[in-house]
């Protein structure tokens, strides 16, 4: 994307539509449902990070250009992974996102948030200035995760992985598929999304072995409503 491109996307950007259609999504796919809520009372849970969606969130190049300025996140205490991936497609897709067989019976309940992430594990929240880190193809996911922290930057959880995929499916593509370092288990293995039998697959790497076709997604921050 050229700079005059950014720069129209950023006079354009409305923090507050861009909240809205998330929620809404959100509520098509039957989130309040699976949080134990009708759609009121999760409209009501969500709506107070409005305001502060509106007031911090920065437009960047948008989900073409890997980048976007932020993403609503439901903690796996609401909604289980396994459901949240149930409900991802591929861009223009038809077949549903899945968790793979390669975790055994309890492995996705370990892979939690680690602590550097901070991320809330029980209420609803934004995540800003998101990347889907394509830089990182090719790298060791030790590595880009050192990078990472250099910058200041922080890794993707599992569910912040699904949430970005949910909202904006067109960043999972063909060799721009991304690890999600934010959620460990205490092993070398790293949490990551790519593309299998059509459908977004939730996988692991290990931590010292690179792809091509995977980086390492991150992002700027994580504020609830408080």
């Amino acid at each position: 994307m050229t700079e005059q491109a950014v720069a129209e996307v950023r006079e354009t950007f409305d923090a507050g539509a861009e909240f809205d259609r998330q929620l809404a999504q959100l509520i098509t796919l039957g989130y309040p449902e699976s949080a134990g809520q009708d759609a009121d009372g999760f409209r009501a849970r969500v709506a107070p990070l409005r305001e502060r969606a509106v007031a911090e969130a920065s437009a960047g190049p948008g989900p073409e250009g890997g980048r976007v300025p932020f993403v609503l996140v439901v903690p796996r205490a609401l909604v289980p992974v396994e459901a949240a991936m149930a409900r991802t497609t591929l861009s223009g897709g038809r077949e549903p996102g899945f968790v793979d067989g390669s975790f055994e019976p309890g492995a996705l309940e370990r892979f939690v948030s680690t602590a550097r992430t901070g991320a809330p594990e029980q209420a609803v929240y934004l995540l800003y200035d998101v990347e889907r880190g394509e830089e990182f193809c090719g790298a060791v996911p030790r590595d880009a995760l050192e990078t990472l922290e250099e910058r200041g930057r922080t890794p993707l959880t599992v569910e912040e992985g699904v949430a970005l995929l949910t909202q904006h499916p067109q960043l999972l593509v063909k060799n721009k598929c991304f690890s999600l370092g934010g959620s460990r288990s205490g092993d070398r293995r790293v949490p990551a999304l790519w593309i299998s039998r059509r459908a977004p697959k939730l996988g692991w790497c290990w931590e010292g072995n690179p792809h091509t076709w995977l980086g390492m997604a991150s992002a700027g921050a994580r504020r609830t409503a408080g």
